[in-house]
């Protein structure tokens, strides 16, 4: 038995190597596709590409390269990076069943979370899309609405209580990371993490806090997880992981360990709930409002051919805690900072949140919050020059075509239309860099202007038909895989401003700020800080 972990590791060290020797003798299409050189033989360009402080390389990527580049990844491997927004249209939508996740991101997610919307494509993605498209709907995003302006109304007790005396440095971002997890919580899982008033302690939502910066410290993980299935069932792999001598990994495997074995107990009980009747999730956290106990509803009720497995719901808990927390509350972070560093746009901001307030109350109802024009437009704005994820990728399941919107000038003097594309072929999709395309947006495409959107957007954009299922932005992406819960973030994040730009002034405090290049960009007080921190000096606004 000790033998065969061996020869498995054996086995995949020659599968690399011959990889290795493929990728740099074996022609292919996209070597003449321009792009940067190699940074290594083994890692390529991936570390340039991920490291804390990349966004130098991606801004001479995008500058140099344009909208199609080919980049270098692991053992010699052409991946291309892509921005082009008729390349993305084939992609996100009219092709897409040519491409999905890639087998690394999909295999690492399945192995840390579970069989969600994340860690599945195909026919199983499809039929868990349908269950799940009705649970985010607008009607339910306005049922959550009271829900949301309780957990933020003590957010903005916490801070009071901090800042009544005078203006005081607070870590923003830490707040936003609290209340974020308490809005995925009880708006998401009907569970309650923090009471936010309070300093607390909980495992499960420490493990969901640490969860995303354990990943960022191992980007090279999703890489291996293809392999590792090679290595036997289940167990006997947890069995070889346990062995592993590195600090980091254990870490990880414990936060993962915390998140399952805390998210199959509340469904669990939710579950028991549902079957006698409701009655104890009337007295619960969401009164049986949240996502997860409409997602468990709504699956007793389906037919056998669409109901999810038990394995399938409890994976969703998963993702919905991954994919919404950093994302809202870096993005909510983000805000801030920009709101700090231009007062004449926080001010203007609280003038209309203000006037609302004095028309619809303290708590400004759902469809009335979401009309507010100049509150949109931050939001908008931001989320189109700072997209909390940058890069999505795909993998070609096919021999395809690639269209493009421009001709792709080649290292070889030909000049291409489309591309074509070998099975298998790998792409960084550029999000960022498709919002701040200068020739769709103008020459001020990468200044922070919120006003853009209170006027018509340029023809260019409106001609591009840019595959994005909010404001003419890739942000939350399109197709079958667009961002299933844009409408609960879009929610949680008017909610939280409405609430804190009211009644608190920000201002940049001593502390430097830096944003890391990650899977979800964050801030610290520098780039060799992998801790996420972001101190602003917080006082109360005057009325």
């Amino acid at each position: 038995m000790a033998q065969i972990p061996v020869l498995v590791a054996s086995a995949i060290i020659l599968h690399l190597l011959w990889r290795l020797v493929r990728n740099y003798l074996v022609k292919s299409p996209l070597d003449v596709i321009p792009g940067p050189p190699s940074g290594s033989i083994i890692g390529g360009n991936m570390y340039q590409m991920f490291e804390h402080n990349s966004w130098d390389f991606h801004d001479h990527l995008i500058l140099t390269y344009g909208p199609v580049a080919k980049i270098h990844s692991f053992f010699g491997a052409k991946w291309l990076n892509v921005y082009d927004p008729k390349a993305l249209h084939s992609i996100f939508l009219k092709d897409q069943d040519n491409y999905y996740q890639g087998e690394e991101a999909v295999t690492s997610v399945r192995l840390s979370i579970g069989p969600g919307l994340l860690g599945t494509h195909g026919a199983q993605h499809k039929k868990q899309r349908k269950m799940l498209n009705p649970v985010f709907s607008g009607a339910q995003m306005r049922n959550l609405t009271p829900l949301f302006y309780d957990v933020v109304g003590k957010l903005r007790v916490a801070i009071e209580t901090r800042v009544k005396e005078g203006p005081r440095d607070v870590d923003v971002v830490g707040w936003m990371g609290r209340t974020a997890l308490e809005l995925v919580g009880q708006g998401g899982l009907g569970y309650s993490f923090d009471p936010l008033i309070a300093e607390s302690r909980d495992e499960f939502a420490e493990a969901v806090k640490a969860f995303v910066p354990a990943f960022t410290d191992y980007p090279w993980i999703r890489f291996v997880t293809p392999y590792l299935s090679y290595f036997g069932p289940a167990w006997f792999r947890r069995f070889l992981l346990d062995l592993v001598p590195i600090k980091g990994i254990q870490r990880l495997k414990q936060i993962v360990d915390t998140i399952q074995r805390r998210s199959e107990e509340i469904y669990r009980a939710k579950k028991a709930a549902i079957e006698k009747g409701d009655i104890d999730l009337l007295n619960a956290v969401g009164e049986g409002k949240d996502v997860m106990s409409v997602l468990l509803r709504e699956n007793v009720k389906a037919s056998i051919e669409d109901r999810l497995s038990d394995e399938e719901v409890l994976a969703q808990m998963g993702t919905f805690i991954v994919a919404g927390v950093d994302t809202t509350s870096n993005a909510l972070s983000r805000i801030l900072h920009l709101l700090s560093q231009n007062q004449d746009i926080q001010d203007q901001l609280r003038a209309e949140l203000h006037a609302a307030q004095e028309q619809y109350g303290k708590d400004i109802p759902y469809d009335e919050l979401g009309a507010l024009p100049y509150l949109d437009a931050v939001c908008r704005e931001t989320l189109r020059l700072w997209t909390p994820v940058n890069l999505s990728s795909r993998q070609a399941t096919t021999d395809t075509v690639l269209p493009l919107s421009q001709p792709l000038h080649c290292t070889d003097g030909t000049v291409l239309t489309e591309v074509p594309i070998p099975k298998g072929t790998m792409f960084f999709l550029n999000l960022r860099a498709c919002n701040t395309w200068k020739e769709l947006w103008g020459e001020d495409a990468q200044e922070w202007k919120p006003e853009r959107w209170l006027k018509p957007l340029p023809k260019a954009v409106e001609d591009a038909h840019i595959p994005g299922i909010y404001a003419n932005l890739v942000t939350f992406i399109s197709g079958g895989h667009s961002c299933i819960g844009f409408k609960f973030s879009q929610l949680e994040m008017k909610v939280v401003l409405s609430t804190l730009v009211s009644n608190f002034k920000f201002e940049l405090s001593d502390k430097p700020i830096f944003w890391n290049f990650a899977g979800i960009a964050y801030p610290t007080t520098s780039h060799e800080s992998s801790r996420p921190e972001m101190t602003l000096k917080v006082s109360l606004a005057s009325r």
